[in-house]
This record gives C-alpha cells, sequence and structure tokens, in this order.
C-alpha cells in the first residue's frame, strides 16, 4: 500500500524524524489559509500522489507569498500529473501540501528495505539527493551505497557512523534520525522507506524533505490504524476493486491479462512474459486469504479489459491457496462474462490435477502446459 508524501511524512514524524511544517489543501483558498498556521519566508507547494518524480513534471512549485501559494494550488488542483512512475494515464491531484521552504546546504538520499538474504533493514544512501536522484542513480548505480543496520547500539551506531562518512554525512543528529526510521520501518511492516532529500538546512538541521512509504500489503491485518488510508492511496477504481477481493492488482498496457498467486510468482512471470517478446496487460498477486469469489472478481476486471486478448494462468498451489480454488474462481469469472477469452494455464502444486479437471468439465476454453515457459510461449502467440 503506498501512502503520499504528506502521509508518509506524517508517519515519520510519530517516530521523531524531523520533518518541514506543512499542512495538507483540497482547494485553492484552503492552501492560502493554511499559509497563516506557520509564517514563512518562502512557501513551497506540492502535489500529493503516490508516484514518484513529481519536481521534473512540475508537481512542485516555490511560492513567496500566501496569494502565490494559491495561484500555485489552483494549477495543480484537479489536473493529472504524467511523471516517468506514473505511466501515461497520470495520477489524479486531489490535494496539496503547503510547506515551509528552506534553505538547504547539502541533499543525500537515504532508503530501507528489507534485505532479502538476512531478513533485516538495509540501509540505501547517496550523496547524490535530489529530484534528479533517480537519473543519476541509472548513469552510476555505483553511487548508491548499502549496508545492514542493526538496532541501535554501540556497535551499530560506530558502524553506521563509518558507512554515513562515506558518504558525506558527519554527526550524531543523522544517526538519531536514522535508527528512528528504522524503527519506523520495522514497527510498522513498510517495504521501502525512502527520504530524498535527506537534507541538512542552512541552520545545520537534519530534516526529512522528502518520504515515500510503501507499507506491506500482506500485513495490514496487524495495523487497523492503517486501514482508513487505503482508500486515500491513490489507486484506480479497478485496483481498489481488487484490494477491496484480497488480490494486489496493476493495471499496465499490455494485452496478456496474467492471474498469479503469489507476488514472486506475478513479477517472475511478467518478467518472462517480456522475455518472449509479449507485454502483460497487469500484475496480480491472489493473497492466500481470497477465496474463489475474491478469485473470479479480479479475473472479470482483466476480461473487462478491452485491451486483454488471452488470460495466462500460472498457479503453483500450496498453503492455503490451492489450484481448485483459483479454477473455481476462474470458472465463476467466465460463467458471469460475455467475454470468452483463451486460457493458457500452467498449474503445479496442491490439487493442480483436480483444478484443470475444473477447467476443462466446465468448458472453459483453455490449453495446458506443464511448464512455464511453455505456457508463457503460447500465451505470447495467441496475443500477437
Amino acid at each position: 500500500m503506498f501512502l503520499s508524501e504528506h502521509q508518509s511524512k506524517e508517519l515519520l514524524a510519530q517516530y521523531g524524524v524531523p520533518v518541514p511544517s506543512g499542512r495538507l489543501a483540497r482547494s485553492p483558498e484552503e492552501a492560502e489559509q493554511r499559509c497563516s498556521e506557520f509564517p514563512a519566508r518562502k512557501y513551497v507547494v506540492k502535489a500529493q500522489i503516490t508516484a514518484g518524480g513529481r519536481g521534473l513534471a512540475g508537481g512542485v512549485r516555490f511560492a513567496a507569498t500566501p496569494s502565490a501559494v494559491a495561484d500555485e494550488a489552483r494549477r495543480m488542483l484537479g489536473t493529472t500529473l504524467v511523471t516517468a512512475q506514473t505511466g501515461a494515464d497520470g495520477e489524479h491531484v486531489a490535494a496539496v501540501s503547503v510547506e515551509e521552504a528552506l534553505d538547504l546546504a547539502a541533499s543525500f538520499f537515504v532508503a530501507f528495505v528489507l534485505d532479502p538474504a538476512s531478513g533485516q533493514p538495509m540501509l540505501l544512501a547517496s550523496s547524490e539527493g535530489g529530484v534528479e536522484f533517480e537519473q543519476r542513480q541509472q548513469m552510476d548505480p555505483d553511487t548508491v551505497k548499502t549496508m545492514i543496520l542493526d538496532e541501535d547500539g554501540p556497535a551499530a551506531r560506530d558502524a553506521l557512523a563509518g558507512f554515513l562518512a562515506r558518504i558525506g554525512i558527519e554527526g550524531e543528529a543523522p544517526q538519531d534520525i536514522l535508527f528512528a526510521a528504522r524503527k519506523a520501518f520495522v514497527d510498522t511492516d513498510m517495504a521501502l522507506l525512502e527520504i530524498n532529500p535527506f537534507a541538512r538546512t542552512g541552520g545545520g538541521a537534519w530534516v526529512a524533505i522528502d518520504a515515500k512509504i510503501t507499507l506491506d500489503g500482506s500485513a495490514l491485518f496487524r495495523h487497523p490504524e492503517f486501514e482508513s488510508l487505503t482508500e486515500k492511496q491513490g489507486l484506480s477504481a479497478t485496483e481498489m476493486e481488487a484490494q477491496k477481493n484480497d488480490i494486489n492488482l496493476v493495471r499496465m498496457d499490455g494485452n496478456i491479462g496474467v492471474v498469479v498467486n503469489g507476488a514472486g510468482l506475478g513479477l517472475a512471470t511478467n518478467d518472462m512474459v517480456y522475455d518472449a517478446g509479449g507485454t502483460p496487460a497487469n500484475f496480480m498477486d491472489i493473497r492466500t486469504t481470497a477465496t474463489s469469489f475474491d478469485i473470479a472478481k479480479g479475473v472479470s476486471l482483466l476480461l473487462d479489459q478491452p485491451r486483454a486478448r488471452v488470460i495466462l494462468l500460472n498457479v503453483h498451489g500450496g498453503g492455503m491457496t490451492a489450484c481448485d480454488t483459483v479454477a473455481e474462481g476462474i470458472s465463476f469469472a467466465y460463467s458471469r462474462s460475455d467475454r470468452k477469452l483463451p486460457v493458457v494455464a500452467r498449474l503445479a502444486g496442491q490439487n493442480a490435477e483436480w483444478g484443470i479437471r475444473i477447467l476443462k468439465d466446465r468448458q472453459i476454453p483453455v490449453e495446458v502446459f506443464d511448464t512455464m515457459s511453455g505456457a508463457v510461449g503460447r500465451a505470447v502467440e495467441l496475443a500477437g
């Protein structure tokens, strides 16, 4: 689950991470009024979307007066902002954040992700922070340094101090902030925490100028306090409907509808589709809690997608998601739809044979393959 910048910094502030003074506004008049709540010499108006790359797309504007803040908010609100991360459809701007513009002496990039090998928080950092960080990182991947950051303690402090010194960050204050950010990352089950820029002001203070957080959707059952944020994360109506039915779905621009259980298998399947010369119409992750009726809803969303020409079903049954449960979902969806796209299926694991029998007995237009490569190749052929 993606959080906007305003939500991300609000969460970090609860853990003691310094952020600029700011307020959320949903109209130009409200934006101007918000300025009186934190008088500043200069303001910055930021479009609140979940994708990155706003600065290069006109989604971050500076303003010298409250009336100028209102003007900038008027230009942004209600528009669709297209960045390098939104795709061609862009993202609707329903709110802006009005913040104090700070004088920055130095800017850095820091982020936390989960290290897949150790299961521990990994700190990523670079001396090349700011709006053009991604372009610089693509040109020189070595600009980002990494370390496993253990819980706060003398040994972890020494290791962090040495690591930060190599990228030009010194002093106790930035260490305190990064340990606070690590605690937030662990406590709230984040999948990604990115602070860019992590900046030192002209007065020597360290501040998280911008932040982006992705929460682990599979861990939301541990965090009922985040449930109200689900409807505010900027998802499309289709993606929201999928979320309500225990399916993680991201629409894409291709013509192969992909039905997969598991995020890792979903990513691998999409990669194989691209490698075979095809283009996925979506990314899908059927959660372990999804029922056959939930799966039917997700498949129906794919059948309703005009670009889709074929359904690629790649399922490994295990745990709480058996192959026959997914097959039942396919059957339910097809029984309710007038659109009967061909299905290319590869089923393995728990109840795989039963799942294949369901698809054939229910007269789903299915071709079955024993290997992922065989199924992907046939789906790309049919889509072409």
